[in-house]
């Protein structure tokens, strides 16, 4: 007499019945020892991976398992379209604590696959686990680029500093809820479009691909640790430093809201508290007029300058509207701080 499945096989052929897509490039996916993928000739493979650990990167009490399969596939996401490339496969492990049911894996895998498919990626693979530490998610994401990639080493003095969209609402949707107590006059739109921000990040994967194709695009980088921390990395790796004016930093409605709310400052979350995955953009000067209107034109999304690339030694400097230099925080920095903040 056979024995009946494991848990975990159920799991396995329930993901695998899910994930299964018909997509060019894919040979083999979910069922053997490794996927076989096929990519076009002269095309580039791009290969991201990050890790997810309950309460550093999200807390389960305020994330549902939907909450932490979007986010978990939507960083990745963000990664390729910083390089300017179309995100293709993914690989995803997950370890959950032994009293997770199996809805919830379901669930988790619902909503990743669910961004997956806005974005034509095919789970292709991954691993399941117990874990005795919390949820431990890793995704690792492949993409394709038939040009060249868009690396954070490309800046160069008189570059223009630029970002997508509205920064800040990730680390206000975080105080709302982990701050305990919210006012009960907080505006709800306001409340409701933080929070969507922090659990359900909208990668700008048709944006980073628009950019990477564009004339005029020097370096590129996701906001994944906040603009002052994400635009040092462009600095460090470009051999530059950048000048930002902290006046011409987009901040959302609603974060202001917020932070008036919880008596916080709106522009420290939006310079410092990260997770927001909007692209940061250096380009040539005369390229940025044609940029901004092209993919605003393309895909509905703002690009504002900030700042601009300047010579000496690698850094960041924030400066008011008079010109004078302006402290800003640090963002993100694992191995610094326990919890996340942002």
């Amino acid at each position: 007499m056979s024995e009946p499945p494991s848990r975990e096989l159920e799991l396995i052929r329930a993901i695998r019945g899910a994930a299964t897509r018909h997509q060019p490039g894919v040979q083999v996916g979910i069922g053997d020892d490794c996927a076989v993928l096929e990519t076009a000739p002269g095309e580039r493979l791009l290969v991201t991976t990050d890790l997810l650990l309950e309460d550093v990167h999200f807390r389960h009490r305020y994330a549902t398992p939907r909450d932490i399969g979007w986010k978990a596939l939507a960083v990745n996401l963000s990664d390729v379209a910083a390089m300017g490339g179309r995100p293709r496969w993914a690989l995803v492990a997950l370890g959950c604590p032994s009293g997770v049911r199996a809805e919830e894996v379901r669930d988790f895998f619902e909503a990743a696959l669910a961004l997956a498919d806005e974005h034509d990626v095919v789970v292709v693979g991954g691993d399941t686990s117990s874990s005795r530490a919390g949820w431990v998610v890793n995704v690792t994401l492949l993409g394709t680029t038939a040009g060249r990639p868009v690396l954070r080493s490309g800046a160069r003095p008189g570059d223009v500093v630029a970002v997508t969209g509205m920064l800040g609402r990730a680390r206000a949707g975080l105080a709302v809820l982990d701050g305990g107590a919210v006012p009960g006059s907080l505006d709800t739109a306001a409340r409701d479009e933080v929070v969507r921000a922090h659990l359900r990040p909208r990668p700008r994967v048709r944006e980073g691909q628009w950019l990477g194709a564009a004339s005029g695009v020097t370096a590129m980088i996701d906001l994944s640790d906040g603009l002052a921390t994400d635009l040092r990395h462009v600095a460090d790796e470009s051999g530059v430093g950048a000048r930002v004016q902290l006046d011409h930093v987009p901040v959302a409605s609603s974060v202001r809201v917020v932070a008036d709310a919880l008596g916080d400052d709106a522009i420290t979350w939006a310079t410092s508290g990260g997770e927001d995955y909007e692209l940061l953009v250096t380009c040539q000067a005369n390229a940025f007029a044609a940029l901004a209107g092209g993919l605003e034109d393309a895909t509905g999304t703002t690009l504002t300058a900030v700042g601009e690339i300047v010579t000496g030694k690698p850094g960041v400097v924030f400066v008011d509207p008079q010109g004078v230099s302006v402290h800003v925080a640090a963002g993100f920095e694992h191995f610094v701080t326990d919890v996340r903040r942002d």
